[in-house]
């Protein structure tokens, strides 16, 4: 050990532990599996379930009780949902190395992170990730906290400053004391803060769970009076109050719209999943569709980590260019990726031997050697390089003649040594311009969202003239308006900032989180890329967020989307898949809510008009499979790309009213027809259930449009099967044959009602558009 420091004694370590100063982060405890079992299982909907299982199999009414499938299919679709959510927060961590080197007693030993106390001496050295907030008492290094802070350059550390946990090590060695640990160290606050489970923001959820919450309320003083009602009716008939008390009741929760939504997601994440894109939440791929904002990050989003030299301009024998970039690459320790381009631009060029190299430093603004033809090369800023601008002006006229958005870097040579400092003899040989290097089909990505309406916004910890730069090149709507975070003292200019500019330089992770919190305080729907610790805060509030694969192990864990192959090119696909399920599902779900308007109308109408009710729970699993289950799944997963428009919830009743009202009409006037007349009462009961599917499948006709294949042959098998289950199973489904009138009476119907539909759904179509006209 090449030291005088004897770091901590173990009686010194054991003290530290006993008062909690070691480094162990706080867990911040999510659900229990058995607790995510329990309220999922445990549940209003389930119970409602229960009961209507229950009253069945009491009355011996056992082929009425498939409606079970569902509720096991919804719950079980939750508790996996859930648990992977959970997984997903749990391991949610920032450091990734577990082991460190300290010093204890005078010698270095090897301890795992978690065992290191307040005061601990710990060893650092290139590649190595710091694993407390430290202070160097000994040695310099430089550090990448580009994870941290979104700044892509090295910074150099020396004895008094602080190292940040979570950064890494990039060149050099030292000796750090630990002065916060555990949860009080700067990666801890950041992952603790990041450490909940955020609520789902979806338009879709939230409007199943009204229709859920309102037809619950509905349901237990209707279905209370109504089973009253029925029980006179049927002159003390446990079994057939039983019967027509549930089938009144299911038809009132649209619980297959849930399984629906769950199961069409899920083949979403599949298609996703074959676009390297992995979904880590199921209903994000509906919010990302809708989002009106889209934050990204400069490196990793829109930029690789590499840079490529552009051009380079000479002003002596090219030769002695090559060489002097050639050597100097190969003698520099430093490899950033300023370093990295100029060695890949001088690949092949021969270097020469170098007598003492001079490494870049933050006070010089240069690198550069004493190699062995006698000369020193030195490479670096032209203004710390060239001090006399009207000595060098042909050079400084060089830089300020050129208008890419490049690095501008400066290339000279001197007979003498650097040892001294830059020499005054020192005459200019190249100027080379360096470029972040694009991501492949960047543009072409930008301008989508461009085209679709979406506000763009860099958000960089980068200097605000580097992230305006790459702004500009990619084609960012508004890259003129730039602004340093640093001169942002106010949350009131922050929110002034947030709304009116497009870039942001110099941006720490909390404002980032500050920016998108502003954004979605104005109303907008915000998504955020990132891949680094600094992103993580405001990548958990954005309403979508989306990481790198190739980031930060908590970028990619608090993520919602993760871009497997590391491609924002990949982004439009997400949308394009977004939008087909949000539009698909807006149209299958109001199969689903036709049922829920008509039972809700019916049951009420039944509890004053002395009739029994006609429909028995197995008439809903014939209807229900073939007019709503069926159709609904297929239309779900058909190609639509269109831009989503208008309010979910009013576009699906809207939909839904049209042929809900001809099932009331036809159902009530069937109720008042055999009220006078002598139609028994199970062709009354069969009439009923052939009204009530077609109407539905009316409804199935106009969400089809337009025709494909696929469609027509959805509404073949649905049509076949409703008439293959009432000819040959109709005692199964309880359905008689119908007598000459009975056929008669549904001829009419089925006229009137052919025509009535369509009239008041054309009517509903231009109440929806000029719904959606509001939100354009």
């Amino acid at each position: 050990m090449d030291t005088n420091l004897k770091g901590l004694t173990s009686q010194e370590v054991s003290r530290r532990v006993a008062e909690g100063k070691i480094n162990i982060t706080s867990n911040l405890k999510t659900k229990s599996i058995g607790r995510i079992f329990r309220d999922n299982i445990c549940t209003l909907f389930n119970a409602i379930n229960v009961v209507l299982l229950a009253a069945l199999a009491f009355v011996g009414s056992y082929k009425n009780m498939l409606f079970i499938g569902i509720m096991i299919a919804n719950t079980t679709i939750g508790i996996v949902q859930e648990i992977r959510s959970k997984k997903s927060v749990d391991k949610l961590t920032i450091l990734s190395e577990k082991k460190v080197t300290v010093v204890r007693d005078g010698r270095e030993c090897e301890i795992s992170r978690d065992e290191i106390v307040q005061d601990d001496v710990v060893v650092l050295s290139r590649g190595s990730q710091i694993p407390a907030d430290c202070i160097v008492c000994e040695g310099e290094c430089k550090v990448n906290e580009s994870l941290l802070t979104g700044e892509s350059d090295l910074i150099e550390k020396k004895v008094g400053d602080e190292l940040l946990s979570g950064s890494f090590i990039s060149l050099g060695k030292c000796y750090a004391k630990a002065n916060k640990v555990g949860a009080e160290s700067y990666a801890a606050k950041i992952n603790d803060e990041a450490k909940y489970i955020k609520k789902v923001n979806s338009e879709i959820l939230r409007s199943f769970n009204f229709i859920i919450k309102i037809c619950t309320f509905i349901l237990f003083p209707v279905g209370i009076a109504f089973f009253i009602r029925q029980f006179g009716i049927n002159d003390g008939d446990l079994q057939a109050t039983v019967v027509s008390t549930v089938a009144a009741l299911l038809g009132m929760i649209p619980k297959g719209m849930i399984l629906l939504t769950s199961s069409v997601l899920a083949v979403s994440i599949i298609r996703l999943t074959r676009k390297k894109v992995l979904v880590q939440e199921m209903y994000c791929i509906e919010t990302l569709a809708r989002v009106d904002v889209l934050c990204l990050d400069k490196t990793g989003t829109l930029t690789t980590d590499e840079m490529n030299v552009t051009d380079v301009i000479t002003m002596c024998n090219k030769e002695e260019i090559g060489t002097a970039l050639a050597s100097i690459a190969k003698y520099s320790d430093d490899k950033n990726a300023t370093l990295l381009a100029i060695e890949k631009y001088a690949k092949g060029q021969k270097h020469i031997g170098c007598k003492k190299f001079y490494p870049f430093s933050s006070e010089t603004k240069w690198s550069g050697g004493d190699f062995d033809n006698g000369k020193s090369y030195v490479m670096g800023a032209a203004e710390f390089i060239f001090k006399d601008k009207n000595k060098y002006k042909e050079v400084f006229d060089t830089i300020e003649s050129i208008n890419d958005t490049v690095r501008i870097i400066v290339l000279a040579s001197s007979e003498k040594s650097l040892g001294n400092g830059l020499p005054d003899d020192i005459t200019p040989l190249a100027v080379v311009l360096i470029k972040d290097k694009l991501r492949e089909n960047v543009n072409n990505t930008i301008n989508y969202f461009k085209e679709q309406g979406v506000a763009l916004k860099v958000i960089s910890g980068d200097s605000v003239k580097t992230v305006q730069n790459i702004a500009k090149d990619t084609g960012i709507t508004g890259a003129e308006n730039a602004i340093d975070m640093t001169t942002v003292k106010t949350q009131e200019e922050l929110e002034k900032a947030a709304e009116n500019c497009s870039v942001f330089g110099r941006v720490t992770p909390q404002q980032k989180k500050q920016l998108v919190i502003a954004l979605k305080k104005k109303g907008h729907s915000v998504a955020m890329t990132g891949d680094g610790v600094n992103d993580v805060l405001a990548l958990k509030e954005a309403d979508c967020s989306i990481a790198m694969a190739a980031g930060s192990d908590a970028a990619r864990n608090v993520s919602q989307l993760v871009l497997v192959n590391n491609d924002f090119a990949s982004m439009p696909g997400v949308v394009a898949e977004g939008r087909r399920t949000i539009n698909n599902l807006e149209r299958s779900s109001a199969l689903y809510i036709v049922k829920t308007i008509y039972t809700i109308i019916l049951s009420v109408f039944f509890i004053f008009f002395h009739m029994p009710y006609p429909f028995e729970p197995i008439h809903f699993s014939l209807v229900g499979a073939l007019t709503v289950g069926l159709p609904s799944f297929v239309l779900a997963l058909q190609p639509n790309k269109n831009r989503i428009k208008g309010n979910f919830t009013y576009n699906i009743i809207a939909r839904a009213v049209p042929a809900a009202f001809c099932t009331v009409l036809n159902i009530i006037g069937m109720a008042v027809i055999t009220k006078f007349t002598t139609l028994a009462p199970d062709e009354y009961s069969t009439i009923c259930v052939y009204m009530t599917a077609l109407c539905a499948y009316m409804l199935i006709l106009r969400l089809s449009y337009p025709f494909n294949a696929l469609r027509i042959a959805m509404l073949t098998v649905s049509a076949v099967g409703i008439v293959l289950g009432c000819v040959f199973f109709a005692g199964f489904f309880s359905l008689v044959w119908l007598s000459v009138d009975g056929l008669i009476l549904f001829g009419l119907l089925s006229a009137f009602t052919i025509v009535s539909f369509n009239l008041l759904y054309n009517y509903a179509e231009k109440l929806i558009e000029k719904n959606k006209n509001k939100y354009k």
